[in-house]
């Protein structure tokens, strides 16, 4: 004969190995007498999601790039999404004065890291005699705007953060990493914790001034410059193909992320010299055009999760911990990276 679990033990079991809301999901099914239902996937939650948990990107805030047909004739379009305020918007501004110039047509993807980055521009650069002239008016931005936030908004977002603690954790780049208003972002709260409804510094040795800044994760865009203290214009971008290169952060400005279509950029062939350069101009992928998104007239509407909602909640917290089917246990964390914003077009 079997020797059967007492309930009240086989529950004391589950509780040492099985994260609480499963547990008491699976509590209440063994006393109905049925199997627990199977945990949602992330992509679950992110199809359940109500509508009211949507925020739609203006078409202004969108960057459309219209490369040259593949080998079979097919089209090759990359939409980007701007960086909102506060961040980056002295590069942001540039880039829009740029797209509205029309200024990147007839250039070209001149860069292809292996696991690093895609990067577009005048090949010329370098070359005064060649090189595009750029629109008058572009800002020289600070180095100080590779980060956003004032001191009081860094830690009011920080009381008022909302995402998982499983995923607002300390990493190797910075003190703590979440997501603020729709983009994964590092933060150091200078020392400070809350008093109640101030902030006070609590630390002895204090860290450096309060800020909040944008991380490099796939499909992030930047800024392309020479050595410090230049920034980049805007005129070079590039975008992430790989591991996400974290060293960058707060080394170079990001000003954006591929929302769609970056498997256009991903798959080119990975250029032969240093730095992942072409050797010859045949090499390059050409550019039709950049437009902002008001200029594309059959552009779709889209809308990305709300970082803020109950529903990117769950599917952050989901990310961390996979309880579907096909995983054996809960990894109890995750990559700031490894939780990708959920971007959709909308119906």
């Amino acid at each position: 004969m079997k020797k059967l679990i007492p309930l009240a033990s086989l529950a004391l079991l589950m509780q040492s190995t099985v994260a609480p809301p499963v547990l008491a999901q699976a509590s209440a099914a063994i006393a109905a007498g049925r199997a627990a239902p199977s945990p949602l996937a992330p992509s679950e939650i992110v199809a359940a999601a109500p509508a009211g948990d949507w925020t739609p990107i203006a078409a202004a805030d969108l960057l459309v790039m219209t490369l040259a047909p593949d080998a079979k004739g097919a089209a090759r379009r990359v939409v980007i999404q701007l960086m909102p305020p506060p961040l980056s918007q002295g590069w942001v501004g540039n880039i829009r004065k740029l797209a509205a110039a029309h200024w990147w047509d007839g250039l070209s993807v001149n860069r292809v890291q292996d696991n690093y980055v895609a990067q577009w521009g005048d090949a010329n650069a370098e070359e005064k005699a060649k090189a595009r002239a750029l629109p008058s008016g572009l800002a020289v931005v600070p180095e100080s705007e590779y980060y956003g936030f004032s001191p009081m908004e860094v830690f009011y977002t920080i009381r008022t953060l909302k995402t998982p603690s499983a995923v607002r954790t300390k990493d190797a780049y910075a003190p703590v990493s979440s997501f603020v208003r729709g983009w994964p972002v590092g933060i150091n709260d200078g020392g400070y914790r809350f008093r109640g409804k101030v902030p006070r510094r609590v630390v002895a040795d204090p860290p450096p001034a309060p800020a909040i800044w944008p991380v490099h994760c796939y499909g992030m865009v930047g800024v392309g410059r020479d050595l410090s203290p230049n920034t980049g214009s805007g005129a070079e971008l590039y975008t992430v193909i790989g591991h996400a290169p974290r060293h960058l952060d707060r080394n170079i400005a990001l000003v954006g992320r591929v929302i769609e279509g970056i498997e256009h950029l991903s798959s080119l062939p990975r250029g032969t010299e240093a730095l992942g350069f072409y050797n010859t101009a045949a090499e390059r992928t050409p550019i039709v055009s950049i437009r902002l998104g008001v200029e594309v007239a059959d552009l779709p509407r889209y809308e990305y999760l709300s970082t803020e909602s109950g529903s990117f909640a769950k599917y952050a917290d989901a990310r961390a911990n996979r309880r579907d089917a096909f995983f054996i246990r809960p990894a109890g964390g995750a990559d700031i990276c490894n939780i990708p914003v959920p971007v959709r077009r909308v119906k």
